[in-house]
């Protein structure tokens, strides 16, 4: 599988109205068939430059472009069948987790077409591989909110597309279904796919990324490998809060809140 690629130069997003840019200057690359994380404090302006890179906001200055093309460029049917995405939160409308989860083949099949053979194996495959299989005949409202998010995952994969995005696809997660769902994105990762993720857990972002954007007030201020951007003058300054930096044992940085006395506060 070839994953997708996407860059954007010198993007700045401003509402209508407001005097206030979201995002502002950001330009980035995000590498085909790489895992990449969307690090920063609530605030930094991960979620709108998603929704940028996605095209459900359009840019009031600078340029985006998918695959070398201008993102103006790319039909809505060609991004939904090319990105899947796994949205913060929604409302979830009154299915079953298989009928959720089947409408990830929608851009394949469209609207009012039966399954074929295909369909009906990558729904059952994204299911078992997302641990949702045994809700299947289950309506989603009855889920928890971790398992919601499983099945928002599934949906994504069930479109088998050479992009993933995630919005804090863990915040509703146990330690487990953390670790795993990373695990698992590592190795669609290693079949071709191109992650892009944006988490608080920077730990989990620094052992399996291949590369971390580190946002702050709507700008990046670092990028590139974890360990070039994780380090504690940036995360200080970015989060505004002291921290330790060790080394886990496959090589990345893992960091540690320290409590912040009164040196802290002089530093």
């Amino acid at each position: 599988m070839i994953g997708a690629h996407w860059s954007a130069a010198d993007v700045a997003y401003r509402p209508l109205g407001s005097s206030r840019a979201i995002v502002s200057d950001v330009s980035l690359d995000i590498a085909r068939g790489q895992f990449s994380s969307l690090l920063g404090p609530n605030g930094a302006g991960k979620t709108t430059l998603i929704r940028l890179l996605l095209g459900t906001l359009h840019p009031t200055e600078g340029t985006i472009c998918f695959d070398g093309r201008p993102l103006t460029g790319v039909t809505r049917p060609e991004l939904a069948r090319a990105v899947g995405v796994v949205p913060q939160d929604e409302g979830e409308p009154s299915f079953t987790v298989r009928e959720i989860v089947a409408m990830g083949r929608y851009p394949h099949i469209g609207p009012w077409q039966r399954e074929r053979i295909e369909d009906v194996a990558a729904i059952e495959r994204a299911m078992h591989r997302c641990d949702v299989a045994q809700f299947a005949d289950r309506w989603v409202t009855t889920l928890s909110g971790g398992e919601q998010q499983r099945v928002r995952l599934a949906r994504a994969l069930a479109q088998e597309p050479r992009a993933l995005v995630l919005d804090e696809p863990t915040s509703s997660l146990d330690i487990k279904h953390e670790m795993t769902t990373f695990e698992f994105l590592a190795r669609l990762r290693g079949e071709g796919v191109t992650v892009l993720i944006a988490t608080h857990n920077l730990n989990l972002a620094a052992r399996y990324s291949d590369a971390v954007v580190l946002m702050e007030r709507g700008r990046v201020v670092a990028q590139g490998a974890p360990a070039d951007v994780i380090t504690t003058s940036t995360i200080e300054a970015a989060y505004d809060w002291p921290v330790d930096i060790t080394t886990h044992r496959g090589g990345a940085p893992q960091i540690s809140p320290r409590s912040r006395d009164r040196r802290d506060e002089a530093r």
